[in-house]
Formats: C-alpha cells, structure tokens, sequence
C-alpha cells in the first residue's frame, strides 16, 4: 500500500426528508445563492418548490442558472461564473445529479480566476479562493456530491476533460434517495455502470497489499449488483435506491482509491466518445469497459481478473485460470446487459471510421499516455474502440 492523505470534509445529510436541513446548512454557509439546476426535472418532483420556500423562509437572497445538459458544457460554466461576479455570489448550490454538480464545481474555480476557467481542465490554472459549493442529489452515479472533481465538455474544440482539487469538495450534501426514484430506467442503469466503474477503475491497480481497499470495492460492486435488478423492477424501492445511492458516494469518496494507483483508461476513452457523440457517460462505460477488460487481461494481470471474477461475481475457481478470469468479463458485460444497456456503440447511434478513431485515440493522448494498470498505445485504443462498436 502507498502512502496517502485524505480528507472527507463535505457534511453528507442522508435520509428521507432531509431537505428540512437545507435552511439551518445554508446559514451556516451562505446568503447570497446561484441555484443551479437541469431541465426542469427537480420541478416536477416538487424539489424546486422546496428549495424557494426554504430560500423565502431563511431571507436567502438568489439567482438561478437552470439548463444543465448531461454532458455539462463550458458556454453555461462561463454563464454561471458571470451571474456569480455579477450579484455577488457566496454559495452555489446544485440539485440533480453529477453534470450540475461538475458544473457548480466549475463554477466555483472561474469566479476569482482572471483568465479562462478551461485553463483548470488542461493543466494551466491555478485555482485562487474558488466559493463553496453544496449539493441537493438526484441522480446515484458520479460521487460527484462528496468529492472534488468535475468533468466539462468544450463544445469548440470537442473535447470533455476532468479537473480535480480538494477545494472543490462541497460543504454540505443532501442525499434523500426519494429523489431519485422517478427515474426512468434507463437512467438509473447508467448511474449503476457509472458507479460499477469508478469502483473498477480502482480495483484494477498494481499497488500491492491494499487488502482492505478491494474487500470495500467488492462490496460496493456486489450492492449494486444486488439492487441493480431490484430498481429496473420496482423504481420506488426506498431501500434499493438508498444502498445504491450511498454506494454511489462511497465509490469516489477517496476510501477506495486511498493507498493504490487507479487506472482511469476507461474513463478517458469514454470522455472523448460522449465529447464527439453526446453518449450517456455511464452507458458508454458500460459499454467500454468489458473491452477494455479484454484487452488489457494477460498473464501478468491474470490475478487480479481472478479475485474480481470470484469475490464479485462468484465463478468458481479453478486450474484454467484465464477462463475463469474470462468469466469474469463474461458475468460484468451479462450484467450490463440485464440491466438492458446497449452493447455496442452502434446501439447508440456512435458511428466512426478509422481516420476518426485514430484522431480519438491522439486526442485521448493529447495531455500525456493513458493506463496506469496497464499503459495503452494508441494501437490499443483503437483495438478497443473498434471491439466496442
């Protein structure tokens, strides 16, 4: 195990109706907020009313930036970073999933910077006083409401990249897993692979000796294999939605990266197919991530498929060690399936050619080589983009 530092500051408020503690958080936080927010689900759920009546009630003044696409994109990063300046913004709060809390994140590191807030996303900024930022969850995916990165899409130069800082954490969370069971069921399967994912690309690591780092990701990864089935059956089980959304804030909370190396390969190609095609990310990792898988299983990381097959999936064990590491693979992309993900790329509509897929590879490469499990060439990315289609 390596060395590691960890800090988990976010307050999480977890439970049905904890949104009356959304007041007594806001005094404690701020007064001056941007509510930001997607298409308008959180109104027909009755979120929104909620929200204004605590702002009217604890004299919050505020603005509101609604909008919020699922690939969150800079022109409406830049529009919030403006409306914070503007009214003189102390605290931004999100409600709904992941894409409007990436993007309050990045919000918050554009207010106090002079340049341009995309210089986070391509390793140039430094952040400087960014505001706090708070969440209200209604998506189980990113993790994205107790951690400190976001991903953002640049429309003009078609890539989708991440940034990462600890000051970026959220203050404050609420998590009442009533809200996110009007879900449709697609959605609530994409959260599911998007979670099933951060824990994958975490327990596929070199590190040695992080015992008790794989027994949580395998737990984690066994929940929502349990209550993935549970939710596409009956959306409004209060306690399915409750252990999948707390396995979604665990999955990317620090504790199961802490001490390892994770590989992230996934996530890159990913980024860069939902940049070019608008894909729902969580159903491209699906989709992705059982190749990736492939490519990247051989005798030297034959082990690792091996506990992933047996303490997750349950395959027996046996003298065949590569067929029951490809079982393994076999038991993730028949769960995706069950879940009625697509299974190809072209499912979705995502079509390329080689000259495309070979500028995907170089972009995806474009700020340094991918793989820390096992490094991939652009060859590699293409085996697997190809594979996926």
């Amino acid at each position: 195990m390596l060395s590691f530092e960890l800090s988990m500051p976010t307050k999480i408020i977890f439970g049905k109706g904890s949104i009356a503690k959304l007041g007594e958080m806001l005094l404690k936080n701020g007064n001056r907020v941007l509510l930001v927010y997607g298409s308008g689900s959180i109104k027909k759920i009755g979120l929104y009313n909620q929200i204004i009546k605590t702002f009217n009630e604890y004299n919050i003044i505020y603005k509101e930036l609604s909008g919020i696409k699922p690939n969150p994109i800079l022109s409406t990063v830049k529009k919030g970073i403006e409306l914070c300046r503007e009214h003189n913004i102390n605290l931004i709060l999100g409600a709904g999933g992941g894409s409007v809390i990436d993007s309050i994140k990045a919000i918050s590191a554009g207010v106090n910077y002079k340049g341009d807030v995309w210089d986070f996303f391509i390793g140039k900024g430094n952040l400087v006083n960014p505001l706090p930022v708070a969440s209200i969850l209604t998506l189980s995916a990113t993790g994205s409401e107790a951690n400190g990165g976001c991903v953002i899409s640049n429309e003009d130069t078609k890539e989708k990249l991440p940034f990462v800082h600890p000051l970026l954490k959220p203050c404050f969370s609420i998590l009442d897993p009533d809200y996110t069971s009007h879900l449709p069921a697609n959605q609530t399967a994409a959260g599911i692979a998007d979670i099933m994912s951060h824990c994958i690309e975490q327990y596929f690591s070199n590190v040695e000796e992080t015992y008790i780092q794989d027994r949580l990701t395998e737990a984690i990864l066994k929940t929502c294999i349990h209550y993935g089935p549970i939710l596409i059956n009956n959306p409004t089980d209060y306690h399915a939605r409750a252990n999948i959304m707390w396995a979604s804030t665990l999955a990317l909370i620090g504790i199961l990266g802490a001490g390892k190396e994770g590989d992230w390969s996934t996530h890159y190609i990913e980024h860069k197919v939902s940049a070019v095609s608008d894909l729902t990310h969580g159903t491209g990792l699906a989709i992705l991530t059982p190749h990736w898988m492939n490519e990247v299983l051989s005798e030297t990381t034959l082990d690792k498929f091996i506990n992933f097959a047996v303490n997750v999936f349950n395959v027996s064990p046996g003298e065949d060690k590569m067929f029951v590491a490809k079982q393994g693979i076999q038991k993730l992309t028949d769960f995706f399936k069950s879940l009625h993900i697509p299974s190809t790329l072209s499912e979705t509509g995502f079509y390329a050619d080689n000259n495309l897929l070979n500028k995907m590879a170089n972009d995806i490469q474009k700020y340094g080589p991918i793989g820390k499990f096992k490094k991939l060439d652009n060859e590699a990315i293409v085996r697997i983009l190809k594979s996926a289609c």
